[in-house]
């Protein structure tokens, strides 16, 4: 026999039924409420690692093409180095006149005129044999190798100085006729009153192209700087001589990049 229970709706919500070795099995219930297990979707990152994997490839090829090159460069640049032996050209301050150094201040100190005429003798030297320098004008000024006072200015033609050659300009002009500022006034003043001479610093900035066996460079920016140069305030229509025995002029590279200079 089964037992049964009505349902409200007029069904059987189940039953129990009884097999010949008298064991009984539960019912099987369906619960509407119920919800299916969850799946966790499928992870699918593997399929980046093709992509990862080139972008490694082309991270690694490139840097070993860059260290390549650098190393090929090295090696032309030793190369060079012991075929030619290049070295830097050198400039001489042969002499420099002071025609006229006169700073002036009006009755009410209330500004100053400096009014300057220099006459420069420069020479430039290429040591090298298979080396020759092709230099753009050069931008020269003067100033005080202490404070920095701004002295004169002047220009040199642009040359040529092709190996184992020296080229000589005489007559540079350097002039000016400025107001400094107080403060320019007042250290120029102390250094004319020196008993042994202005110290005085020349500059020269230019752009040079270096021409190898026929082989021409990009041109660079450099400057010359010479010091050490002893200048007396002129007396009278003579003009005074600079000390330029112990100047030294020293070469260096300028390198501009954007709107930093090196």
């Amino acid at each position: 026999m089964s037992d049964s229970k009505p349902a409200a709706n007029g069904g059987t919500v189940g039953a129990t039924t009884a097999k010949s070795n008298g064991d009984t099995t539960k019912p099987h219930l369906y619960n509407p409420n119920s919800r299916p297990a969850y799946r966790q979707p499928y992870n699918r990152r593997h399929h980046h690692r093709p992509r990862r994997n080139y972008c490694c490839c082309c991270c690694f090829w490139t840097i070993l093409v860059i260290l390549i090159l650098a190393l090929l460069a090295a090696i032309a640049g030793s190369i060079i180095y012991v075929f030619y032996r290049p070295h830097r050209p050198s400039f001489t301050v042969a002499s420099l006149r002071i025609h006229r150094l006169n700073l002036t201040t009006t009755a009410d100190s209330s500004s100053s005129h400096l009014s300057a005429l220099l006459n420069l003798t420069l020479s430039s030297k290429n040591p090298n044999s298979h080396l020759s320098f092709s230099y753009d004008p050069f931008a020269i000024s003067c100033e005080t190798g202490n404070g920095g006072v701004f002295i004169a200015n002047g220009t040199l033609p642009a040359f040529v100085s092709n190996s184992k050659n020296e080229t000589t300009f005489k007559g540079v002009v350097m002039t000016t006729a400025s107001d400094p500022d107080s403060d320019a006034v007042n250290k120029l003043r102390s250094d004319l009153k020196r008993k042994n001479g202005v110290a005085l610093r020349i500059d020269m900035d230019t752009k040079v192209r270096v021409k190898m066996d026929g082989v021409k460079s990009k041109k660079v920016g450099i400057r010359v700087t010479c010091d050490e140069i002893k200048a007396a305030v002129p007396k009278g229509k003579s003009p005074a001589v600079a000390d330029v025995s112990s100047s030294k002029c020293k070469v260096d590279l300028r390198i501009k990049i954007w709107k930093w200079t090196f």
